[in-house]
Parts: C-alpha cells; structure tokens; sequence
C-alpha cells in the first residue's frame, strides 16, 4: 500500500471531457504504482483556467517539495514549453500520450526531465484504455469523441485536441457496461463536439443513431444525458428518441455564444440566430417539459449595444434557464486575438448584465417546480438532480444511487428543496 504522504495526486481543470481523461490516469499511476508523482491536467479555455493550474503547482510544489511535477491537458498540448519553464515542472506530457500506459511505465526511474507531446493534429483515430479505476458512483461521464473540425475564431480547443475523432459503438457499449457494473444509473455522454460523432466515420452515423443504439443495448439503463450539444443542426434520429425515450434527460447545454448573427459570423459559428430558435422549438414540440442551458460570451471584438441586446433576446426568447457567461478572453493563436478589444469595463459591464438576467431565470424556473414531484436521482452530501438538472437537497440521509420520488418544497436561489413521504 502506498504511503499517504507519498501517495500520487491527479488536479483536473476545465471541462467534463478532461475529468473523465483525470480517472484513466489515475489508473496508470495505480496499476504502475507510482509515488510521490502530482499530475496537473490543464485547460486552456481561459487564461484564467492557465493562471489558477500554475498556482496550484507552485503551492503543490512547497507543500511536496521531493515529488515529480507532471504536466498533461489542453494548455500544456497547445504550449508546452510555456509549462517546462517552471522550476517546478518535471515532464510536460501531450493530451494524446496521457491515456496511453507507455510514458507511465517506469516514471519513477526516470532522472531526466522533458518533454513529450506529439503532433495532435496528425491523429485519425482515438486512443482507448479501459479504465479499471472505476469507483462507485451515481453518474459517469463517458467519452464518445475527441477534438473538433472547426474553427471558431475565439477558440483555442482544436489546437489542443486536434481533429474530430470517433469512438466506434462497440468500445462506447463496453465503456457504458463497466460503469453500469459500478453502482451507475446515470450515464453522461461527454466529448468536444458531441454532434459530429459519427461523421468520421467510413458509414457516416448520426448522434440520434447512437442513442437509439445505447438504449435498445440497454433496456435497463435508468437515465442517459448529453453533456454539450451544438445547436447548427437537428439531427431528425435524435429528436426522434427525445420524443420516444424517456430515458433521454430533457435537459440540454447548448454551445449558442451569441445572439448576434454578424457577431456569430465573426466568430464563425455554423448557427445563426433562428437556428437556435429553430432548434429549441423543435426540441419543445417533442418533449414538452425540456429545459436549456447555454453558453455565451460577452464583449467579442466589434461587440456593440446592439448585439449585445440580440443576446439578451435570444436568452427570452429560447427560455434558457441556465446558462455559463464568459467575458471574452483573447487566446493567443487565435483570428480573435488579433482582433481589437472591447473596453475590459464594458466587457465585465456586459457579462454582469447576463449573469443577472440568467440569476433571475434560473430563481423562476426553480420556484416553478414548487409542489411538483419529481424523480430525484441521490447522490451525495444528501442532494441530487431532477431530470430537468435542478439540484434538490434533502433534510435527511437517502442512499447514494437510489431514484425517488420527491416532493418540491422549497425554492433557493441554486437549488430547491424536497421532501420524501
């Protein structure tokens, strides 16, 4: 057994994506037995994401002074020399070499720091690895595609991940079977660009196509949701099994950004405005009580009153109850950062404005379950999600995986309270 104070550490930040990816290594450093190594998985959305990883290896670094620093995710794939010219760090490593067994064999050995980090855009295929460092949980997030084919010009993410890349079905199945022989009953599909799945592929395939396939696979399968989805076009197989599965969350994050469409133009989102409204409606008409989140950043260069007010009318008109506001934050390599800046004053102005009007949608929809009962999925410290991901939290112990019938109570700003007959 490994020492406590030698025993190895994995730090994840950023997306659901990069969790997933923190549990397979720390399945090397387990089947490797691996001490006294601190893995930091970065991300490189925002520089504030690269701020907050680089404290956390210094402050690591102070408290663990003899251990070996390695540096792996998106930030470190996209510039790792930026990461290898911290005294701290030992080995940069690419987001490709991360899941793979070869560089952790033997990591302890090794004297010698460097870098490994391979040309992500040249791969064709996904690197799989079974991971045997499942631990019991209510929800899992399983991993159906990496990287993206296109280019928004505020993003940085395909440099990072490279290009669009399939799982094939027979390995999601697998995935999916493992975490349901781990106390699962909800499964979360997670990847970059959820959509694109199957379109790499010799027989192109279809998102809608997939979850046809994982729910006849699995009758017994209580709940299955999709982490990200883009809104540039409807899948006619997916609004099919949202209209006959139950099983299929009615809740949906949609990657929206702006509401803009000359905005949307220049950060060359394949979505206009009415694309969005298209899709939400749709989505509606098939499943009634279906509910959205979204993302959305203020400030892009250009950015006027105008547009700005256009993002504020698509948050009322497609109803989005939650929403992730991002003030634009300039990413070096990408077409938008050569382009001029807002004031930091109105960028901040404008996301605050957002972060309102979402504060208040979210504090509706909430109150708007009061006296309803709703199917709670338990998870832990006494809380859990309705299918619509509200978060409900109990005045009392309920086993962690259980699906119950709860009673709405209370309405908080974040969450709501329930109460179990």
């Amino acid at each position: 057994m490994l020492n406590e104070e030698k025993k190895s550490q994995v730090f994840t930040f950023g997306c659901r994506l990069n969790f997933s990816e923190s549990e397979i290594i720390k399945d090397h450093l387990k089947s490797n037995n691996l001490e006294d190594i601190v893995v930091f998985n970065t991300c490189s959305v925002t520089s504030e994401a690269e701020r907050k990883a680089k404290q956390a290896i210094r402050k690591i670094k102070k408290l663990k002074p003899e251990c070996k620093i390695v540096v792996t995710g998106c930030a470190a794939q996209i510039n790792p020399k930026n990461w290898f010219s911290m005294p701290e760090v030992n080995h940069v490593i690419g987001n490709d070499e991360k899941i793979k067994q070869k560089f952790w064999v033997g990591l302890s050995k090794r004297s010698e720091d460097k870098i490994v980090v391979s040309d992500i855009m040249l791969l064709k295929k996904t690197s799989f690895h079974p991971n045997n460092n499942f631990i019991d949980q209510t929800r899992n997030f399983i991993e159906i595609q990496n990287g993206c084919d296109h280019r928004c010009t505020f993003c940085i993410i395909p440099f990072g991940r490279g290009n669009s890349r399939s799982f094939p079905i027979e390995i999601i199945i697998k995935k999916i079977q493992q975490a349901l022989t781990h106390n699962t009953q909800e499964i979360v599909l997670t990847g970059v660009d959820l959509t694109s799945w199957g379109k790499d592929f010799k027989e192109r395939k279809s998102l809608g196509f997939l979850l046809k396939t994982i729910f006849l696979s699995f009758p017994d399968l209580p709940r299955l949701r999709i982490s990200s989805i883009d809104p540039a076009e409807i899948d006619h197989e997916f609004m099919d099994v949202l209209a006959n599965e139950e099983r299929l969350m009615p809740h949906f994050h949609l990657s929206v950004q702006h509401g803009d469409d000359l905005i949307l133009k220049r950060m060359k989102r394949r979505h206009l405005y009415r694309d969005v409204i298209n899709f939400v409606n749709e989505a509606k008409r098939r499943r009634p009580n279906i509910v959205f989140g979204a993302d959305f950043i203020s400030g892009f260069p250009t950015e006027n009153e105008k547009s700005h007010k256009n993002t504020i009318n698509l948050i009322k008109e497609a109803d989005i109850k939650f929403a992730h506001i991002f003030p634009f934050s300039p990413r070096e390599g990408t077409p938008a950062y050569k382009m001029k800046m807002l004031p930091q004053e109105i960028i901040n102005y404008r996301a605050k404005e957002l972060r309102d009007i979402m504060k208040t949608k979210t504090e509706d929809f909430l109150k708007s379950i009061l006296g309803t009962t709703q199917k709670v999925l338990v998870e832990k410290n006494n809380s859990g999600y309705t299918p619509q991901f509200a978060k409900v939290k109990f005045d009392r112990d309920f086993k962690s995986g259980e699906i119950i019938q709860t009673d709405i109570v209370k309405a908080n700003s974040t969450f709501v309270e329930g109460k179990v007959k």
